[in-house]
């Protein structure tokens, strides 16, 4: 399921990321949603993605 806004993310998403590596994670995964359409896995794989995408911009600092 697409995500509207980032208040729409899980809780985990929303707790251990900031404000804009939320919106990288839901544009990644709702662009990897579209393109997975018909695949059984398509949930799990934009989820993948999407945390992919912000491992790339972002860099974990402590905690």
């Amino acid at each position: 399921m697409p995500y509207a806004a980032n208040i729409d993310l899980p809780p985990s998403i929303r707790r251990s990321l900031p404000r804009h590596a939320q919106d990288i994670y839901r544009e990644a995964f709702n662009h990897a949603f579209a393109a997975h359409s018909g695949d059984p896995r398509q949930e799990e794989a934009s989820h993948r993605i999407a945390w992919s995408a912000v491992k790339r911009s972002f860099v974990k600092i402590g905690n």
